[in-house]
């Protein structure tokens, strides 16, 4: 396989991130000879751009048509995984940007579901995540100080449950989450690059480590347009049915 052009990976990099936010699904492109003339680079680098793009999902070429934009999308379990996790197993490449990094004091409201003092010290985290460059969520969190100290002087651009696990041996293994329709307001939506009242997954979750402790609060914003959540679900055992027995059949 021969090397890739920096300036075609540089031109893809920009496509993704300047232009196929503002694309719906089946969004069409510029013409090739538009896209070279925007970024200064030859026909010949914006078609290698545009390969490596389609390799990676974001687009399909349409003979007749054009280039077309395809609708990167996150689907979520019920199983313990950090938004990193989802997106790479879907084959996409998960980034966070820090749109806020404090301390703060909990409120009562938060401070019970956490299971820690009124007025404790918190770390307060709002991201925006984005999956190969599209912004998928916004996503605010709140972790005891006590649990985690130092916490805002590591890189925060990553997985925070890596960060959790390998700094501070904190392991998340279950937690409670409650999931209704919502649609987005100015602030949120021109994060999420969707015009307002869009609709959106509003996801509230309280997280607990292996030893019951409360490590993290927080309220996630998902583009309903990208992401889905996926349920198991089974019926309740009837009289005198062993939960996970069949009845006999006769």
């Amino acid at each position: 396989m021969g090397r890739r052009s920096p300036k075609a990976e540089q031109v893809r990099t920009l496509i993704g991130r300047d232009l196929l936010p503002r694309l719906g699904a089946a969004g069409l492109l510029p013409p090739e000879r538009a896209l070279a003339a925007r970024f200064g680079v030859s026909r010949v680098t914006v078609r290698a751009a545009l390969r490596l793009l389609e390799a990676d999902g974001l687009v399909r070429s349409v003979p007749g048509v054009g280039t077309l934009a395809t609708r990167p999308s996150l689907t979520t379990t019920p199983l313990v995984s950090s938004f990193t996790d989802s997106a790479r197993a879907r084959g996409l490449h998960p980034a966070a940007r820090v749109l806020r990094a404090a301390t703060g004091r909990a409120a009562p409201g938060v401070a019970a579901r956490l299971g820690i003092a009124a007025g404790a010290e918190l770390y307060e985290l709002d991201r925006l995540r984005l999956a190969d460059g599209m912004p998928i969520c916004v996503e605010r969190v709140r972790l005891p100080a006590a649990l985690v100290p130092g916490l805002l002087r590591h890189p925060l651009e990553g997985s925070l449950y890596a960060l959790l696990s390998d700094t501070y041996g904190v392991r998340i293994v279950r937690g409670e989450r409650r999931i209704r329709a919502v649609n987005l307001d100015r602030e949120n939506a021109a994060l999420l690059a969707v015009p307002p009242r869009s609709a959106a997954l509003d996801v509230d979750q309280v997280s607990v480590d292996e030893c019951g402790r409360g490590v993290e609060q927080g309220r996630s914003l998902y583009r309903g347009d990208r992401c889905d959540f996926t349920t198991a679900v089974r019926a309740r055992p009837g009289p005198g049915q062993a939960p996970g027995r069949r009845p006999p059949r006769g």
